[in-house]
């Protein structure tokens, strides 16, 4: 009796690992094939605009279309991580002037004009990630509403560093970060989805940073703090 009982713990013991080994390997397979057809999804929108189907991002993929719907549980699904992953590439490189160096006007130009740079570069993208496509309106993505106020928290935190700097005082920090936020985002949206806009992007740029600096000096000339475009960050914190 005593070895009937011992098998099957020796039969559960040398399946664990090779169970275990399958199921990780399935799962890097399929780590694999996501990534594989999220990149491809925005090759696709890149190319050829927002409202692209599953099967021809499957085509560029290399998959069947039915692998697409197992890899995802619906479009809406895979619409959602695509723009996730259109952010991460977005944030490559946009984060780093989101830590600002140089004088507060360099700051400012460089954030304005690095990120006016990719919408223009993948204007196509941009939308896709605000809009979704004509034939799938999409508004209040998760990943794009967290984005924004991730963003806007973060610079609200530097914000709060520097009135309490220079002022004694961040109750502002948080108002003027989402403000700024706003004003940059609505305006970009607007100028993409009108063609006939007289503005150039240069010259977006230009009211984004002139707009951007009012707003900054008007609020801190407000409690009493005297800066310039050219006053260097280093002495704001």
């Amino acid at each position: 009796m005593g070895n009937v009982w011992a098998m099957p713990d020796k039969v559960e013991t040398a399946a664990s690992p090779q169970g275990d080994g399958r199921a990780t390997r399935w799962e890097d397979h399929k780590a694999e094939r996501r990534s594989r057809i999220l990149e491809a999804a925005m090759e696709a929108i890149n190319e050829d605009g927002p409202d692209v189907g599953v099967q021809q991002i499957a085509n560029r993929a290399d998959v069947p279309r039915s692998v697409v719907y197992r890899i995802f549980t619906d479009r809406g699904d895979l619409d959602e991580q695509l723009r996730g992953r259109i952010i991460e590439r977005l944030m490559a490189d946009l984060a780093p002037t989101l830590t600002p160096e140089g004088t507060v006007g360099e700051a400012i130009a460089r954030a304005v004009e690095t990120y006016l740079r990719w919408i223009v570069e993948y204007p196509r993208l941009h939308q896709f990630l605000g809009t979704g496509s004509p034939s799938r309106r999409t508004t209040g993505s998760r990943v794009v509403t967290g984005t924004k106020t991730a963003i806007a928290l973060q610079l609200s935190g530097l914000l709060a560093t520097v009135l309490d700097a220079v002022a004694g005082n961040s109750d502002l920090a948080e108002s003027l970060a989402f403000g700024l936020v706003g004003l940059v985002d609505a305006s970009v949206n607007r100028w993409l989805s009108n063609p006939q806009s007289p503005l150039g992007s240069d010259d977006l740029a230009e009211f984004l940073e002139v707009s951007i600096w009012q707003v900054l000096h008007g609020n801190l000339t407000r409690i009493g703090v005297t800066i310039d475009p050219s006053t260097p960050v280093s002495e704001l914190q």
